[in-house]
């Protein structure tokens, strides 16, 4: 017979993690992923499961008259903490996907007290990340590209950055979260040249945010790989994490225009934009 839960034990926690490709997302998972009271992994299924769930539950249904509000929101809270339940030991749980910067309103209605992590990096550096996976792979084709061979430089980034593209989804959902109405109460943006320059102060960021008590990272032996799955999108390294957390300087690979095109959409490094007074590390 199962052990009775402990009284005085809090409820589990659930956080989110979001923002922009190739920005530090897997990086603070690998990282929160030290604390054993955590578990944190690389983009999930749950936001796409949901969405799933969310269309058969509304009109599109016929029979979906018949499921009341309250009804719809059991069953999103319940996809995210059954989906989860097995994973025992965990105060807090982390889910990574691009698409829940797209959904604060949806979050914070599941979960009073959510709060999500959203990771970025200017744009023209996050585009030269991106070319810089694709030129490791010279023989192969990735699914990111719909396995079309006949590419260049000026057509990968139009299609990363295309409003339904992987970079321009990401980059408009990121925005949507940071204008949006619960930014204020809900939101971090977590940048990553903070997060590898000086990853303790940011991590100290991100736990006072989370208001959970510090844990002491090692921040030299960090490691993560997804192997299989980015093997499966065609693009090796996608989700791999070096061991060092540190700051690399390099020279764009990407073409100067199209870096010049992209230098300036940082639109979190202005303080006039962030009327909703959300936290910046």
């Amino acid at each position: 017979m199962p052990a009775a839960p402990e009284a005085n034990k809090s409820p589990r926690k659930f956080h989110f993690i979001s923002g922009l490709p190739r920005s530090g997302t897997t990086l603070l998972a690998a990282i929160l992923n030290q604390n054993p009271r955590f578990r944190a992994g690389m983009t999930s299924p749950l936001a796409d499961i949901m969405g799933v769930v969310i269309a058969e539950a509304s009109s599109k249904n016929d029979f979906s008259f018949d499921v009341s509000d309250e009804q719809r929101v059991a069953l999103l809270r319940g996809l995210v903490e059954n989906l989860y339940s097995v994973q025992t030991g965990a105060d807090a749980v982390f889910d990574t996907s691009r698409l829940w910067c797209s959904r604060m309103q949806l979050l914070s209605t599941l979960f009073a007290e959510v709060k999500v992590i959203a990771c970025v990096r200017p744009l023209a550096w996050v585009l030269d990340s991106m070319e810089r996976l694709v030129r490791r792979q010279p023989v192969s084709v990735s699914k990111v590209f719909r396995f079309d061979t006949n590419t260049t430089v000026y057509s990968r980034i139009e299609a990363l950055t295309d409003p339904r593209g992987m970079v321009g989804f990401a980059f408009q959902a990121t925005k949507d979260a940071f204008y949006g109405p619960h930014a204020q109460d809900h939101l971090l943006m977590l940048t990553y040249d903070s997060l590898v320059s000086d990853p303790s102060a940011a991590m100290r960021a991100v736990y006072k945010f989370l208001g959970e008590p510090w844990f002491e990272h090692d921040f030299d032996n960090i490691e993560y790989h997804a192997n299989e799955f980015d093997a499966r999108v065609g693009m090796p390294g996608l989700h791999t994490v070096r061991r060092k957390v540190q700051a690399i300087e390099r020279q764009p690979v990407i073409p100067r225009d199209i870096f010049g095109r992209f230098a300036n959409e940082a639109f979190w490094l202005d303080p006039k934009n962030n009327v909703n007074q959300v936290p910046i590390v």
